[in-house]
């Protein structure tokens, strides 16, 4: 069975966002990019809330086709083109495409169904309301965190109170990047 896991760039804070949903203070740098692509490249399947599917939907399709593509923008590009692609929403209509699943009801027994498919895991990318339903449904076994070196003060909280005390396992070491994010992998006992 895969392994649901929250990946997450999220403020020292706590904080996945800003007030308004503003992304623009998350650290990133080469390094970075290119051990979150070794990492992602094993995995087959992402599953994304409805607004971060639109966001993710209007720039990867594309993006390693620009002639100022950079090298991460090329192979994310290529990964998101052949990944199967999980969407909470109930907004959204099924299309029919073959590389997407729309869950719009009876989210529980749809997830367990995306768990049983061939694979280690599934990555949740962003999506902090998803994120919260998942987590109140007992649904995410785990959590892939980048803790950026920055304090928001205010903004959407990756962990909100809708779930109760959840005991994790530090699942590997914490590595730190040079740009001083720090990686944290925890699973849910």
């Amino acid at each position: 069975m895969k392994n649901l896991i929250s990946f997450m760039h999220i403020s020292l804070d706590g904080f996945v966002a800003g007030p308004n949903g503003e992304m623009n203070w998350i650290t990133l740098d080469d390094a970075l990019f290119e051990h979150v692509e070794n990492r992602i490249k094993r995995n087959q399947a992402a599953l994304y809330g409805r607004v971060t599917f639109d966001m993710m939907e209007a720039y990867w399709p594309t993006a390693g086709d620009q002639p100022n593509a950079s090298r991460h923008d090329k192979n994310h590009a290529a990964w998101y083109k052949q990944a199967h692609k999980v969407v909470m929403s109930k907004t959204l209509q099924n299309t029919g495409m073959s590389d997407r699943t729309i869950i719009s009801d009876d989210l529980a027994e749809q997830i367990h169904l995306v768990k049983q498919q061939e694979g280690d895991e599934i990555l949740l990318f962003g999506s902090p309301s998803a994120t919260h339903v998942l987590m109140k449904l007992g649904l995410i076994d785990g959590y892939w965190l980048f803790v950026n070196p920055i304090i928001l003060g205010a903004g959407i909280p990756l962990f909100n109170g809708s779930v109760g005390r959840t005991p994790l396992t530090l699942s590997d070491t914490p590595k730190t990047f040079d740009c001083g994010v720090t990686e944290l992998k925890y699973l849910v006992k």
